[in-house]
């Protein structure tokens, strides 16, 4: 039975259920776990936490009683569960400003994680292990908010970003393919340090505007290699995290780096990290380009033959749907909008918010158009490219937020 108690009555032999807060709040990577050690009883009673979740069923119980939490989720509907507890799912724009905030604290996260690395320092696992557990909580709430707002990084900050953003679809992905909690969190994990060796390349070839030169390009590809190493040397991160590290570019067909594996010599872990490392890699600005569209990303990534593990790429775009948010459509009524956000069991009818006209080429009222209702009489017959039509303010549309806020990650 799961009880929720304060923290001033916990007592040695309880089973930890779950924390009632933030990872910012204690200093426990462990989710849940048996109560053993005085020094980590002291040190749950001097964090942030008030309560917690305690399982009798696991550890002991405490004299007085509690309200259990099924009751509590019995009432909250729809929800998420995940490890017996309950994240009530919100709306697109509900999240995406927790999102926003998350995101600015998971640079700043990541950027002192991967300086420890590279400095060779000793890295705060638990608070790594909450990141990711944040990372977690939003894509419960809800699944495309976050993965869409990371997208939105500057190319300054890229190498940051985007290991938060492959953190997130890492995680989208787990979940699609039905895996358990703690190898949902594994693979969370390896998503946020899978390019880690980045910081062993010279910043003028990792932020280069033009193309590299084979030397260069040769530096570029020792990067899986470096991580690697420098995950190794820390000893705190399990095989499956360096192997994500280490095979993230090998491709199905045996000609990716470093050690041209192929089919099923490559792990299902590294297999998963192909596929989410270049989808936001190619929908990202970079020095040297401009991120493609979301939708077509997919699509061209489909066309990718041996590139990718055929039923992992299924299970991702199943995650994303079949048009991301931000993507530009045209609806068999002429209107031009970009989708907001997507019905998990339909991915043929997202919502739209259109905002143009192809048939008069002038403004429209700004109008959200929910294509799975059986009211509307509209459909998607085609995507659009922004540039074709000089379209400003786009990831404004869909976001709400203002351009500063959506690609600088500085929430004021």
């Amino acid at each position: 039975m799961l009880r929720r108690i304060a923290v001033t009555e916990l007592c040695l032999g309880m089973y930890i259920h779950k924390f009632c807060g933030s990872w910012v709040d204690h200093s426990f990577w462990k989710p849940s776990f048996l109560l053993k050690s005085e020094s980590e009883l002291q040190r749950i009673l001097a964090s942030n936490l008030s309560e917690l979740w305690i399982d009798t069923d696991k550890g002991s119980d405490t004299g007085a009683a509690q309200v259990s939490e099924t009751s509590d989720t019995a009432t909250q509907t729809p929800a998420q569960v995940t490890e017996g507890f309950t994240l009530p799912q919100v709306s697109m724009q509900e999240e995406i400003s927790q999102a926003l905030k998350l995101c600015s604290r998971s640079k700043a996260a990541v950027v002192e994680m991967f300086s420890d690395l590279r400095m060779a320092r000793a890295v705060e696992l638990e608070g790594i292990g909450g990141l990711v557990e944040d990372i977690s909580n939003s894509l419960l709430r809800n699944s495309h908010a976050l993965i869409s707002v990371a997208r939105l990084k500057q190319s300054d900050e890229y190498t940051y970003m985007h290991s938060v953003a492959v953190c997130g679809l890492m995680i989208a992905l787990a979940r699609q393919l039905g895996f358990p909690a703690d190898q949902v969190k594994e693979a969370g994990m390896a998503g946020l340090l899978h390019d880690v060796g980045k910081l062993a390349i010279p910043i003028a070839i990792l932020n280069k505007p033009s193309k590299l030169s084979d030397t260069e390009f040769d530096t570029m590809r020792g990067h899986p290699e470096a991580g690697a190493e420098m995950l190794l040397g820390s000893r705190h991160f399990s095989s499956l995290v360096l192997d994500v590290c280490l095979h993230h570019h090998e491709k199905y067909d045996g000609s990716g780096y470093p050690h041209r594996l192929a089919g099923e010599q490559i792990s299902l872990f590294a297999r998963m990290g192909a596929v989410c490392d270049v989808y936001d890699a190619i929908t990202s600005d970079r020095p040297y380009k401009k991120g493609w569209c979301p939708a077509d990303s997919i699509r061209k990534m489909a066309e990718w033959n041996g590139h990718f593990d055929k039923k992992i790429f299924q299970a991702f775009v199943k995650c994303i749907g079949i048009y991301p948010v931000g993507t530009l459509v045209r609806l068999e009524s002429g209107r031009i909008g970009v989708v907001i956000e997507q019905h998990d069991k339909s991915l043929l009818t997202p919502k739209v918010k259109v905002f143009f006209s192809a048939r008069s080429r002038m403004p429209i009222e700004q109008t959200i158009v929910d294509l799975a209702k059986r009211a509307v009489e509209d459909r998607i017959i085609s995507r659009e490219k922004v540039e074709d039509w000089g379209f400003k303010g786009i990831d404004e549309l869909w976001s709400g937020l203002e351009a500063s806020k959506t690609s600088h990650f500085d929430p004021k």
